[in-house]
Order: C-alpha cells, then sequence, then structure tokens
C-alpha cells in the first residue's frame, strides 16, 4: 500500500536520496527528450514543434492512469497523497510572468537546469536570472503576500472544481491529448510545407 513512506513501507531517512534519484531521472527525460533546446520548447509558441506538449501530456495521462489503476487495485491511498493548495490570482500573475518569460527566454525552471547541466549558456543566465527572481519574491513577499493569498481555493482537484467525477474527467483528459496529438501533427506538417 502507498504511499511508501507515509505508510513507513520506506524509511523517511530515505526520502532525500528517492528524491533525488528521481530527479536525476526527470532531468534525463527531460534531455532526451528535446527540452535542453530552448527553440524546441519556444517551438510550441510559434506552432513548429510541439514536442513539449506531447510530452507533458503523455506524462500527466501516464501519472493519472497509473494512480487511478493502482488505487481501484488496492496499491496505494490517493487520500494520503499531498495536493498544493490553489491560490487563483498568483496562479494567474505568476504564470503570465512565466509565459512571458518563457516566451523571450525559451526556458522554464525545469528546462534551464536541464539546458545549464549540459553547459548552455543562455540557461545558465536563465538560472541566474531564477535565483534573483526568487529572491526578490523572498523579499518583498510580506508587502505582496495579500495578493499570494488572495482567491484561496485550498488543496482542490480540476475535476472537483468541474463537478466531474474522477473516473469522466481522466476519460475526458485522455480524449482531449489524443485530439491535441492529432492537431498539433497537423499544424507542425502545414508549417514545414510553408518553411520549404
Amino acid at each position: 500500500m502507498g504511499p511508501l513512506i507515509p505508510f513507513g513501507v520506506i524509511g523517511a531517512q530515505w526520502d532525500l536520496v528517492i528524491a533525488l534519484l528521481i530527479g536525476v531521472a526527470f532531468g534525463y527525460v527531460l534531455e532526451s527528450s528535446g527540452f535542453s533546446s530552448s527553440r524546441k520548447l519556444a517551438g510550441v509558441f510559434y506552432g513548429y514543434d510541439f514536442t513539449v506538449l506531447r510530452v507533458f501530456f503523455t506524462a500527466a495521462i501516464t501519472a493519472v492512469i497509473g494512480l487511478i489503476y493502482f488505487s481501484y487495485a488496492g496499491w496505494i491511498d490517493l487520500s494520503m497523497i499531498y495536493v498544493n493548495p490553489t491560490f487563483v490570482t498568483s496562479a494567474i500573475v505568476g504564470g503570465a510572468v512565466m509565459g512571458l518569460g518563457f516566451i523571450m527566454g525559451g526556458y522554464c525552471p525545469g528546462t534551464s537546469f536541464c539546458g545549464a547541466a549540459i553547459g548552455k549558456i543562455d540557461a545558465m543566465f536563465f538560472t541566474i536570472g531564477m535565483f534573483l527572481g526568487i529572491f526578490l519574491f523572498s523579499e518583498f513577499f510580506p508587502a505582496i503576500s495579500g495578493l499570494y493569498e488572495q482567491s484561496s481555493m485550498g488543496p482542490v482537484k480540476v475535476y472537483e472544481v468541474l463537478g466531474l467525477s474522477r473516473s469522466l474527467f481522466v476519460f475526458l483528459l485522455v480524449i482531449v491529448a489524443l485530439a491535441a496529438f492529432i492537431l498539433t501533427s497537423m499544424i507542425e506538417k502545414k508549417v514545414k510545407k510553408i518553411e520549404s
């Protein structure tokens, strides 16, 4: 029965070791998928490369179907999985700031580390900028805490907000992902024809 550490199957002293191993594996998958390339990442915004979208949709669908299957099989207790609380206003503001940085520089925080790890100078500058942003955010947090904590919804899940059952939401998510795969492939083919 999982989660393994909260239920004592794996000792709590192993959590950082496991986190490190998962982080290394995640970095390897990012690099293998081409996520260290700012051109590939920015391709989503310009319509010539949707690898990022397909990788993230594949990861999300695999994770959600796996968790539901494990829950039905009694291998994991979904109520024990931590869900970050949702703060709507700060999510919108933070998403806009990160999205603007992403489209300007071609990296998000995770992919900038991936690029920096293989020696890409632009990714290193992006990573330095991220640390400066974290420092400034922490310094000015008392002044913006009201905005940050505004519109708190607690640890909600998307299907709860939409008023759907978990199973129906997952089914619809899979349909949306398949449609996105087909649509983005069509867009990429049209863009390649225009370029050639």
